[in-house]
Order: C-alpha cells, then structure tokens, then sequence
C-alpha cells in the first residue's frame, strides 16, 4: 500500500498540488486525466521528489517522509521504489540501449556490471528489443526508445513505476507500441500511476480513474462509473471536450 497524505507543492503565489490525498494499492494502475496544467505531472515528479514538495507526507512499504524533512537517504530510498518514466525518454544518448537500462542497477543498486547487463538483457527481450542493445538512442525510433525508458523502471522492480504522458512525444505510429507494452505491465499487476491523454487506455486497463483539476482530487472511480456516470459539473465538461460522441 502507498499512501499520499496533504501533498502540497506550490510556485510562488500558486498551489500547483493543494492538499492531495491518495491510496493506491498493491497491483493497482491508476490514471490520472484532467486539463494542462492542473498538476498531474507535478503529482508525479514529487512523488519522485524530482520536485521536491513543501508539504505533506508520503508512505511506500517500511518508508514514510515528510517533505518538509526529507533527508538525502529517504529521498534515495523513496527513488528506488518509485521509478520514473519520463514523457521526452530521457535516455543517455552516449550509452546503448543495454546500457540506458543496466545503469540504474549499477549506480543505485550496486550491482556487479557482468549481472547488471545479464538483466538488462532479459529486460530487452520482455520488451522487444532483444537484438538492439547495442544501438544508441539516436538509432531507435521514438517508440523504441519510450520502451527502453520502461525497461529501465522495470529493472528496477520499483514498488510504483510513474508515467508521466509516456505517448504524448511519440508519432502516432508508434503510440501502440508503447502502450501495449503497458499492458502487459498491467497484466503482471505492476503497479502503476499513469498521467496520459489516451482515454482508451484509460477504459481498458486502470482499476480507477482520477480526475485532477486546478491542483486537486475532484473526483475518482472505475472507468465505468468515471467516464460514463460522473459526479461532478468540471469532469462532465471535461470528458466531452476529449471523448468522441457517443
């Protein structure tokens, strides 16, 4: 269970996050829809502390901290359990694709470079890409990058993989790749928190759907009841600029 408690995160005079309150279990993938700029990727990047919060807490397994006293080493251990797929890949354009993913492992699991390699390898040939690990970024499409940015969260087995709108730098050729990728995650029971655009997915695969808007939670269910019988005014004007007609 992770448990997000008062999660708060302000740029000057504006409350991006205002007080998020969020459980997510075990296995569960959450997607988080809502307007631009309402703080659904500011959600994710502190969860992360890629941005670091000024208030509230955060609990993963044996883990609780407080933002506001955050030491160095419950930042590093809240990373190990919370991996980062980033929406522009943010791969190592020097490193290979085997490298790009055995990196994390080297540098924060510390492990011996032969056993990272052996693993990124395995992670290559889950993610369909078994016979380009030495290709560098610049020889791989947009998709096949994307997927070795999750390649890198998978090894990691971190408790949460966050993905922060994952397709929204892809051309749309390679927007499926990708996400059928995350669903086979899904089928594994990854557990995941998902900002994304893709509605479809959205209705296929998350357990429960949030509604962000203006820094907080409005609203939140199964897809069944989110996208079709929802609660609140904002989420109904939402969901009919971005659902086709029915």
């Amino acid at each position: 269970m992770i448990e997000i408690r008062g999660l708060t995160k302000r740029f000057g005079d504006r409350a991006v996050l205002d007080g998020i309150d969020l459980d997510i279990g075990r296995g569960e993938i959450i997607v988080v829809i809502g307007p631009s700029g309402t703080g659904k990727s500011t959600l994710l990047r502190c969860l992360n502390f890629l941005e670091k919060p000024d208030a509230g807490t955060i609990l993963v397994g044996d883990l609780t901290v407080d933002a506001a006293r955050a030491t160095k080493d419950e930042i590093l251990r809240l990373r190990r359990c919370t991996a980062f797929v980033f929406q522009n890949y943010a791969l190592f354009a020097n490193k290979t694709a085997l490298q790009n993913i055995a990196e994390g492992l080297i540098v924060v699991k510390k492990m011996a470079k032969a056993e990272a390699h052996a693993k990124a390898q395995a992670i290559l040939e889950r993610i369909g890409l078994g016979d380009r690990g030495d290709s560098y970024p610049a020889a791989l499409s947009g998709g096949q990058q994307q997927r070795v940015g999750i390649g890198r969260a998978m090894a990691l087995e971190a408790a949460l993989i966050l993905f922060d709108e994952p397709t929204s730098s892809l051309d749309p050729e390679w927007v499926d790749e990708v996400l059928d990728l995350m669903r086979q995650l899904a089928r594994a029971h990854q557990t995941m928190l998902v900002v994304t655009h893709e509605m479809q997915f959205a209705r296929d695969v998350a357990d429960r759907v949030i509604f962000m808007d203006e820094g907080r939670i409005v609203e939140q269910g199964p897809p069944s009841e989110l996208f079709f019988r929802p609660g609140d005014e904002r989420t109904r004007s939402f969901l009919r600029k971005v659902l086709p007609p029915a």
